[in-house]
């Protein structure tokens, strides 16, 4: 008997190879899967705005990066004694309004070169519901009074034009970038589950019909893994809202069979066991050990290196 549903993946025509840019921009998820493709050493950018979730702002992010639109320094905000930007993570916030818009501005010219390289970019959304302040919608609240925000469940149309607009705009860039979008299997229930599923609904639905209209999207189900294959509460971390260690590692395997050339696998793990090798430390103290250590570690890293020289250089 079979206890589990399969989800049928399509895979890549034109696969992701192991040296081939890449950049991952949305939900938390992203920042999952944007870890593994940086243990795999492959050179990747990972929400170059902050961790982001509705469309409208991933879509906002993606016009700042493709067209390098800086922040001004009238766009941002003073709260609780830190500057900050409704488009970026508090993570860029700072008790200077000067060194924000350096760290925003820095982060957005880098993210803007980096899309002009990209082969793939991965847009992962994690609701249809927007918060808005003043009629913009907001990437982040900031911690700020709820009684100041507005909230909207965006409809099918909004969502299809939004991402629409955010291919696109990418395409300005860069008219080779491919997109693989995904909806995020992170549960969304502070709104209530009816919410959450309605939500999750709307993006697919929108999401579908970008990859049926709109050529070089893609998607792939990390949503249905979740909820159809794996299926099981012992699949989520404590909170029961997040996906385990054991599911993401799951999903990221569908991923790499489903996207990555069969080619760049063993790449991958060599890479894998590469990066476990550099987060190791001794196992003694002592002077002897540690310079055999380190010098075994550099001997493979040089070797990586020579087999795979578009690698980027790291301090070992």
């Amino acid at each position: 008997m079979n206890f589990r549903t399969a989800i049928r993946i399509d895979k890549l025509t034109e696969p992701i190879k192991h040296s081939d840019k890449l950049m991952l921009i949305g939900s938390c998820f992203s920042t999952n899967v944007g870890e593994r493709l940086r243990d795999a050493m492959m050179p990747v950018m990972v929400n170059p705005l902050g961790t982001l979730y509705n469309p409208m702002s991933i879509a906002r992010a993606i016009e700042r990066i493709a067209r390098c639109r800086l922040v001004r320094r009238e766009e941002l905000f003073e709260a609780n004694g830190v500057w900050n930007s409704f488009d970026f993570h508090s993570s860029f916030s700072s008790a200077s309004a000067e060194e924000a818009l350096r760290r925003m501005n820095d982060s957005i010219a880098a993210a803007h070169g980096h899309l002009r390289e990209c082969r793939y970019v991965l847009v992962t959304l994690g609701t249809a519901i927007t918060y808005s302040c003043q009629g913009e919608v907001v990437g982040n609240c900031h911690k700020l009074p709820a009684a100041q925000f507005v909230r909207t469940m965006r409809s099918v149309g909004e969502v299809t034009e939004a991402l629409r607009e955010a291919v696109g705009l990418m395409r300005e860039a860069n008219p080779a970038v491919e997109v693989i979008f995904t909806v995020s299997p992170i549960r969304h229930i502070a709104d209530g589950f009816s919410a959450n599923c309605l939500s999750k609904s709307t993006l697919r639905v929108a999401v579908g019909e970008i990859t049926a209209s709109v050529a070089g999207c893609h998607y792939f189900p990390s949503f249905e893994i979740m909820l159809d294959d794996l299926r099981d509460y012992r699949f989520y971390a404590s909170d029961m809202v997040h996906p385990s260690e054991v599911a993401i590692d799951y999903i990221w395997e569908q991923f790499r069979a489903a996207c990555i050339a069969s080619e760049s696998q063993t790449a991958i793990d060599r890479c894998e066991r590469m990066t476990k090798l550099l987060r190791h430390r001794p196992m003694s103290d002592s002077a002897e050990v540690v310079a055999r250590f380190r010098a075994d570690r550099q001997a493979a890293y040089a070797k990586l290196r020579a087999d795979y020289p578009y690698l980027t250089e790291i301090t070992t």
